[in-house]
């Protein structure tokens, strides 16, 4: 979701950052990369060696706190989405939301954009026991839809993301946000694509051989 379907993620990094001055940390340039796409513990530990602190949850929390009071003002969507979830369901492919937030946050978010009614499910990594880029979320978002990984594409601007669709063995497509792909992690992408009218124009003819 942040990142993908919405220009969210730099509110995120906008309070990560609020948070590190306040404590007078400083944040260092390989943390975007680090926290991106993360969730559950895998993030807490992110924040404990970048904030320098023994249990990361009161930052995550108060971050996640920032997050939601900004995105009550407005919630900014990414370019194309409307367009190729028209698209998606006109072809009649099943949607799902597999996200590192809250449940209760994407489902606003959904709302708030206008959008809600085009996902079949919403799942959140604390509905499971790993986070990204664990890919726990994508596969239980797959079962939820009533389809085999293999068959599914994910969508995912993190490399955290990234590796947890890759590893989940869904079709994982890169539509970077903050972050540019790094060659590292090129290989586990089975495109990449700058927005969403790029990964339309992409799919027709994947969709088209695909027996979905």
């Amino acid at each position: 979701m942040d990142g993908v379907l919405f220009d969210t993620e730099r509110i995120h990094q906008e309070s990560w950052h609020e948070i590190a001055k306040e404590r007078n940390v400083e944040l260092g340039e390989d943390y975007l990369q680090a926290i991106s796409g993360t969730a559950g513990e895998h993030m807490r530990h992110v924040v404990e060696s970048h904030y320098h602190v023994e249990d990361g949850t009161e930052i995550v929390e108060e971050c996640m706190r920032l997050v939601r009071e900004k995105l009550e003002k407005e919630v900014p969507v990414k370019t194309g989405v409307y367009e190729i979830l028209d698209l998606f369901q006109k072809k009649g492919l099943k949607m799902a939301v597999a996200s590192s937030s809250r449940k209760e946050q994407i489902q606003r978010n959904l709302h708030n954009a206008k959008i809600y009614a085009y996902f079949d499910e919403v799942v959140s990594s604390s509905e499971v026991e790993h986070g990204k880029p664990a890919p726990d979320v994508f596969l239980y978002a797959a079962e939820k839809i009533g389809c085999r990984p293999e068959e599914c594409f994910v969508f995912e601007d993190s490399e955290n993301g990234v590796r947890a669709g890759n590893a989940a063995g869904c079709m994982t497509i890169m539509i970077p946000d903050l972050i540019e792909p790094s060659e590292e992690i090129r290989p586990y992408c089975s495109e990449i694509c700058s927005d969403f009218f790029g990964v339309a124009k992409m799919l027709e003819e994947k969709i088209e051989r695909c027996n979905f």
